[in-house]
């Protein structure tokens, strides 16, 4: 049931958005030289990396040198890319990933190789389900690059404090999880997105 609901749900989103689509990749173009789609690559369910999409909100060859955002006015973040990651728009080509079957609406965000080698046998088990656009950690963190960038030591802080976090909220949600809480997940990232400062 939850794969008929990506599959249908994520092709009416993608046609219905193609000229949003269409804007967005010249708005991005036009602001910096590069791609319109920054792919990366992320570890999935059964622990198979895959790549994610994004539009491009970084200047070229520098969102990989360091994996996290520290702060919202990161200086690697393009114009364009300020106002794409305030208001979650970068994230819009993952309906592709979840169009495929790489990723669910709701579930564990996927996290890169680095972050997962770290994690526990029972924390491991978020990968037993497919990765997610949203989640309970995502509403819960989403002024996260502001919490890094607050911090002396951001990656440690990452490592130490949210991933614990996030994890937890994780494998609770694989333990009870079911359309309807799906539903409340969606519509509590929309209004966080949509209604926060």
């Amino acid at each position: 049931m939850k794969r008929v609901f990506d599959l249908v749900v994520s092709t009416i989103a993608l046609i219905c958005l193609a000229p949003f689509f269409l804007v967005i990749a010249v708005i991005v173009i036009a602001d910096s030289k590069g791609p319109v789609f920054f792919r990366q690559v992320r570890v999935g369910k059964d622990n198979k990396d895959f790549g994610l999409l994004k539009f491009r909100s970084m200047v070229v060859n520098q969102s990989n040198k360091v994996q996290l955002t520290i702060g919202s006015r990161d200086s690697r973040i393009t114009k364009s890319g300020y106002w794409l990651r305030k208001y979650k728009l970068d994230e819009l080509p993952q309906l592709l990933n979840i169009f495929k079957g790489e990723m669910s609406f709701v579930g564990p965000r996927p996290e890169v190789r680095k972050y997962v080698n770290l994690y526990t046998n029972e924390q491991q088990k978020v990968l037993s389900v497919k990765p997610g656009l949203t989640d309970w950690a995502s509403i819960q963190f989403s002024n996260e690059s502001d919490l890094l960038a607050s911090s002396n030591d951001p990656e440690n802080f990452y490592i130490q404090e949210i991933i614990p976090v996030k994890l937890s909220q994780n494998l609770s949600y694989i333990e009870r999880n079911n359309l309807w809480i799906d539903f409340q997940i969606i519509f509590l990232t929309i209004k966080k997105v949509m209604f926060s400062k």
